[in-house]
Formats: structure tokens, C-alpha cells, sequence
């Protein structure tokens, strides 16, 4: 297995772009099964998670025509439904969290669908109630394989309901669109998702022959159409990557200018960073990250401890928490991070601990973080990363620790960071894949 051997306490400085963003990805990807028409997706990340989708419906039998990294045509005509069935599916399936939201479009298209025991990240439970219910609800029926740790859903006539949501699940709501798109009848979705990502597969599926509205709100209703036709469409910059990279410029006070960040779909995320004080300019669709000695955490108004937390679009996705942890390691003052939705995504911060940084893991859910204000520098240890995010975020405080530092399970990084290694190397990074 690869490791990054880093060697860190350099500033670096250029030019960086963010990739497509990986979430999207997954999403529209899969919905290229509603179709037997040619489906052109650009901005696809280079990476192993939306890789092995792709892959999974080479394997099913979808023609692909992959025109650069970053481009491929699609034409799902001759889908093999059988080969969902077999042991290779579940097992390259159950590898990849993304893989359940190929469930909606084979419902709606094929009235069957196989979702196995979803693979990812080790953050905690994450549960595929709302998925099911909303399939159950609409008409589709299920069983369970205990022994093989899958579902198989059929549902011969799917029909439009209103469904209210238990949670504003991203991946669900997804999915229960994608189903809906085909079902007979008006379909409404409360409580629903709307990150841009759900606005980019809502807005997709319509330029397809869907009929979709309130997309941008939490309040979606679809009208079942019998037929989706063939569409292009483009991924939006990962928003992630692009919190990560302010990070990355922050902590190791580098002159960092992120490029084409797609600043209109980024949310509070520029407003959460520019609370640990760290200074940013704007030009265009361009941030610019100047070089920064100290950054400074903000108070609340009353003078109380800064309090960072996740919570449902337009709130602070959950995905940049991990990043903002390690940021505050360095800042002068103090924050409290609250991490509501996952139980096990602050179990890495022993190793920033190690490092010598000033944090307290409360409970699964809090760690409070004394920031050292660069009055003493993390130090390089041998880590291993727990998942995607964790990952970046150990990768950013290498880079910023005096020594040399081991990462290892990078496997996980390269899930979500595409040449991650090599794009922190023409920034002047000292990182090394062994």
C-alpha cells in the first residue's frame, strides 16, 4: 500500500484549479443509466471513487467512450440487468459508497435494482433509510439478503407521491428524483437536499426531458415523464477541494491564488474560513490567498468561544469540518468544532495530538481546539489516514509540521484528490509517493 512521505515547513505559492467535484460525480454518472441515448459528462475528476463507477458500468455493459481524463460519452442501450445480480457486482459495488444511487435510475428505467452493503469511509454509521423508504413510497417493494448483505428492490409501477423526508440526505434525495423522474404521476420531496450538487443532476434530468421544480429549494416536485432523452453536461469545481486548498494556504503561509473555484456555488464556505482570521481576496471566479504570519479565530459577538458546526445546505457541509480542525490548530485562539453527522470523523485528531497540537476530543461529536498560534510548529510523526478528509487534512498539517512525515492509506486520499501529490508539487511542496 502507498504512503506520502512529506517533508514539510516550506511555503509554497502559485496557481492551483480544483477538480470536478467528486460528489456531482456520482450522481450524474449514475443518472446516465435513465437513458439509452448518449450522455457527454466533462469535468470528471480523476479519481478512484468515480473511477470505479464508471468501471462498475463498463461491467454492466454501458458503452463508454472516454475522450480525455475528463471526458467521457455515455450510452447505456444494452444494459446487462442480470450482471447486478452476480457476485462481482455486489462485491466492486459494496467498495464504493456512490454505488447506491445507481438504484434510482435502474427503478424508474428497469423497475428493479440491487443496492449492496455501501463501501467508503469509515466515519460513522450512514444508513440508507431515507433511500428505501422513499422507494417504498413510491411504490417499490424490497427484500433483504441477510447472508449477502444486500437489498433488492422491484417496483413494476412506480407512482408519484409526497414524501417528507426524515433527513435532507444528499445521495437520497438523489436517488428519489432520479426514480421519481419516470414514475406516473407528480412526485413531491420535502425536506429535500438542495446542495448544487442536487441542483446540477435537477437541472441535468430537465435538459433530458424531465420535469422538475423548486429546484434550489427544499421543496421539489416531479412530474413522471416516460422517456429521457440524451443531454451534455458539465461538473461543477469541487467546492471541498477548493476549502481544502485555503486551508492548505493558511497553515504552511503560503501565496496560494485558486482558480476557477465556481464562487457563486461555494456558499458560507469562503465566510467559515475567514472566521479563523485568515484573509482572502477575490477577482472574478479566482481566490487569493495572500501570506499570512498569524490568523486570528473570532469571537462571538458577545466574546464567547468561536463554535464551528455541520449542518444541511446552505450550512457548512460537513466535508470541510476536518479541514477547518487542523487550520485551527495553528490560528491564534480558541474554537470549538461540532461535528453533528458522523460519529467516528474526529477519530484523527490523536494524531495531530501527537504532532503537538492543542486539542481536546470532548466526545465523538466535539473537539475543542487551542490554536499555538505558530509560537511552536507541529512535528512530522508516521500517521495513518482514516478516511478521505482526515486524509487532506493530516496531508495539510505535514506539509506545515517541521520534519518529515509518513502518511499512510493514501488509497483513501486518492478517493477523493485527484494527483494530489503532483499538484502540491508545482506549488513547491515536498511530497513524495513511495
Amino acid at each position: 500500500m502507498s504512503s506520502f512521505e512529506v517533508t514539510g515547513g516550506k511555503k509554497l505559492n502559485g496557481e492551483i484549479t480544483p477538480q470536478g467535484a467528486k460528489n456531482e460525480a456520482l450522481q450524474i454518472i449514475s443518472a446516465v443509466l435513465l437513458t439509452p441515448e448518449k450522455v457527454t459528462v466533462t469535468n470528471i475528476p480523476d479519481i478512484l471513487d468515480v473511477n470505479l463507477l464508471i468501471e462498475l458500468l463498463s461491467d454492466m455493459k454501458v458503452k463508454i467512450w472516454r475522450q480525455s481524463r475528463d471526458t467521457c460519452v455515455f450510452q447505456a442501450d444494452e444494459v446487462d440487468i442480470d450482471y447486478l445480480r452476480s457476485d462481482a457486482y455486489r462485491k466492486k459495488s459494496g467498495r464504493l459508497r456512490g454505488s447506491v444511487m445507481v438504484a434510482g435510475p435502474m427503478l424508474a428505467r428497469f423497475k428493479k435494482a440491487f443496492i449492496a452493503r455501501p463501501g467508503g469511509d469509515k466515519i460513522g454509521r450512514r444508513r440508507l433509510d431515507t433511500h428505501i423508504i422513499g422507494f417504498e413510497k413510491l411504490g417499490a417493494e424490497f427484500n433483504y439478503d441477510a447472508d449477502g448483505h444486500f437489498f433488492h428492490l422491484s417496483a413494476p409501477n412506480l407512482r408519484g407521491t409526497h414524501l417528507l423526508l426524515d433527513e435532507p440526505s444528499v445521495t437520497g434525495t438523489a436517488n428519489i428524483v432520479m426514480a421519481a423522474s419516470m414514475a406516473k404521476g407528480v412526485t413531491t420531496v420535502y425536506n429535500a437536499a438542495c446542495e448544487p450538487y442536487i441542483q446540477q443532476l435537477c437541472k441535468m434530468l430537465n435538459r433530458m426531458g424531465a420535469k422538475i421544480n423548486g429546484i434550489g429549494s427544499n421543496l421539489l416536485a416531479i412530474e413522471g415523464v416516460t422517456y429521457l432523452g440524451g443531454t451534455e453536461h458539465r461538473m461543477l469545481p469541487d467546492m471541498i477541494e477548493v476549502g481544502s486548498f485555503i486551508g492548505l494556504a493558511a497553515m504552511t503561509q503560503s501565496d496560494i491564488t485558486i482558480k476557477n473555484v465556481g464562487l457563486e456555488n461555494l456558499g458560507v464556505i469562503p465566510d467559515k474560513f475567514k472566521q479563523l482570521g485568515i484573509k482572502m481576496e477575490f477577482s472574478g471566479d479566482d481566490i487569493h490567498i495572500p501570506s499570512q504570519e498569524v490568523y486570528e479565530i473570532q469571537t462571538f459577538l458577545d466574546g464567547s468561544v468561536l463554535t464551528i458546526y455541520d449542518h444541511p445546505w446552505p450550512g457548512f457541509t460537513p466535508d470541510l469540518l476536518s479541514i477547518i480542525l487542523v487550520v485551527a490548530a495553528q490560528a491564534k485562539g480558541s474554537v470549538l468544532i461540532h461535528q453533528k453527522m458522523f460519529e467516528s470523523r474526529l477519530f484523527f485528531v490523536d494524531k495531530l495530538i501527537d504532532m503537538g497540537a492543542k486539542i481536546i476530543l470532548c466526545d465523538p461529536h466535539r473537539a475543542a481546539v487551542i490554536g499555538l498560534a505558530r509560537e511552536q510548529k507541529l512535528r512530522g510523526i508516521t500517521m495513518s489516514t482514516p478516511d478521505i478528509r482526515a486524509g487532506v487534512a493530516l496531508l495539510i498539517a505535514a506539509l506545515s509540521a517541521e520534519g518529515k512525515s509518513i502518511i499512510q492509506n493514501i488509497d483513501q486520499i486518492d478517493r477523493g484528490y485527484q494527483h494530489i501529490d503532483e499538484r502540491l508539487k508545482n506549488l513547491g511542496a515536498q511530497i513524495k509517493r513511495v
